[in-house]
Formats: C-alpha cells, sequence, structure tokens
C-alpha cells in the first residue's frame, strides 16, 4: 500500500520526487505514513523496501 506522487519537487536544478508509504508499526498494528525526497530512479526501489 504504497503511493507516488504525481508532482516532482524542483530543488537547485535537480529533479527530485517524494514518495510516501504507509508501514505497520509491528507493536500496535496501525499504520504510520514515511515521506522521502529522492531521485525519481530510487522510488521503485523504496517503495519495495519494507
Amino acid at each position: 500500500m504504497a503511493k507516488k506522487t504525481v508532482a516532482s519537487l524542483q530543488t537547485a536544478s535537480k529533479r527530485l520526487s517524494k514518495a510516501i508509504k504507509m508501514v505497520k508499526s509491528p507493536k500496535t498494528g496501525a499504520y504510520t505514513f514515511v515521506e522521502s525526497i529522492m531521485q525519481p530512479e530510487l522510488v521503485d526501489e523504496f517503495l519495495k523496501n519494507k
């Protein structure tokens, strides 16, 4: 259950994307969101990792 953002962020002439994924807490079972700003090539790898 992850989603890729449609808009990309532009900073210092570098193309960056913001990825948000839902992670389930092992203690409580509640879902939290993990956000990260990275290069577009690394987004798929970020979303695959748990």
